[in-house]
């Protein structure tokens, strides 16, 4: 998607930022807004003038109040990790709708990108995607509660659509693809 945009990703590693023990600290805030800020932030003062892209996203349940929301990789509080992690989740998941009628599960995937160049050089855009929780899981593919969130754009869970259809509808794409048309919109008005 970033090629299709004109840019090159690449990883912290390939951009030689090893990981260093402050940074599960980063993200210690209540909104996705927030979050995705700081990782750009810090990684922008980090990486000396180098664009740089981070996300925060999660599932936010209409009948929760939104929540998981910022908490969703975390959600059951375990400290396990993979599809451990996801079942921990998803476990959690179903209990907290185990009484709710299909109409009270409605749900949003949330992405918010955020591009900087430095600190205090930054953009941001949010992506959503609706959808549904559904009783059983369905499919395989994707991660963490991709088998239970129904697409309302697909028809289909998260679970059971293919790489290219979840990106078409995807939060993380829409707000990629938004944060990156903001950026060039913004870096064209700095030459005029």
């Amino acid at each position: 998607m970033l090629a299709e945009l004109g840019y090159r990703a690449i990883s912290l590693d390939d951009a030689g930022i090893a990981e260093r023990p402050e940074e599960s600290d980063i993200e210690c805030f209540e909104t996705f807004e927030e979050n995705a800020s700081a990782k750009a932030r810090y990684f922008a003062e980090q990486n000396q003038g180098q664009l740089v892209l981070a996300d925060d996203s999660g599932l936010c349940i209409d009948t929760l109040g939104g929540a998981p929301g910022v908490f969703s990789k975390r959600w059951a509080g375990s400290s396990a990790s993979g599809q451990q992690l996801d079942d921990a989740n998803n476990a959690k998941l179903l209990t907290e709708l185990a009484r709710c009628d299909d109409p009270l599960r409605g749900a949003a995937y949330v992405c918010v990108a955020v591009i900087a160049q430095s600190p205090g050089d930054v953009r941001w855009a949010r992506g959503e995607t609706r959808g549904m929780i559904v009783r059983e899981p369905l499919g395989s593919n994707g991660f963490g509660y991709d088998p239970y969130f129904k697409s309302d754009e697909l028809g289909q869970t998260f679970g059971r659509a293919i790489r290219e259809e979840k990106a078409r509808v995807s939060h993380r794409a829409r707000a990629v693809r938004a944060v990156c048309e903001q950026w060039m919109v913004y870096q064209r008005s700095k030459r005029q």
